[in-house]
């Protein structure tokens, strides 16, 4: 037995998908990040695999959540029945549904925490008292609370704010 999303086979427990009274197999990794995946959405590129489960509950869980990480190229991949659509639409929270505007770079790529980006304009940096030169790489950044327009990461050991349109996805 493994778990329905991740396929990891350890600390393996039942998963409630409501309204209905019916449940998937999910590992404590999943259990524990399931409820704001956009704060480990590394974890979830394992949902690529498991969105083509044949079993409703499952792809009832892999919509909800691929709805909450903004993963519309997925989601626009997913077939569902009309019937497994709506129990996967009445349980998404008003929060979840609401715009949430993705940090992207120059190019318009996502950025999600823990990329690694270069910048590509000479920046001087405030209160540092230096300048991010062009061609750094910017590994393991951030978001900002409330900004998806800046992130922070480290850059000559210092950890600075950098506006997303000065920086390029690796």
């Amino acid at each position: 037995m493994s778990c329905d999303l991740c396929g990891n086979t350890e600390d393996l427990r039942a998963y409630g998908v409501i309204p209905k009274e019916l449940s998937i197999s999910i590992c404590g990794v999943c259990a524990s990040t399931i409820d704001s995946p956009q704060d480990h959405a590394k974890h979830w590129n394992c949902l690529h695999e498991s969105m083509w489960s044949s079993v409703p509950a499952v792809q009832v869980v892999v919509y909800r959540l691929l709805h909450q990480l903004l993963a519309q190229d997925q989601l626009d991949m997913m077939y569902l029945e009309d019937e497994v659509k709506a129990w996967a639409e009445e349980g998404l929270t008003v929060e979840s549904t609401e715009a949430i505007v993705p940090m992207r770079d120059s190019n318009g790529n996502i950025l999600l925490e823990g990329d690694s980006v270069t910048i590509i304009k000479d920046l001087p940096v405030k209160g540092a008292g230096f300048t991010a030169k062009q061609g750094t790489t910017v590994k393991n950044i951030r978001p900002t609370p409330n900004d998806p327009t800046h992130i922070q990461g480290r850059v000559n050991g210092t950890m600075v704010f950098l506006k997303t349109a000065f920086l390029k996805k690796l």
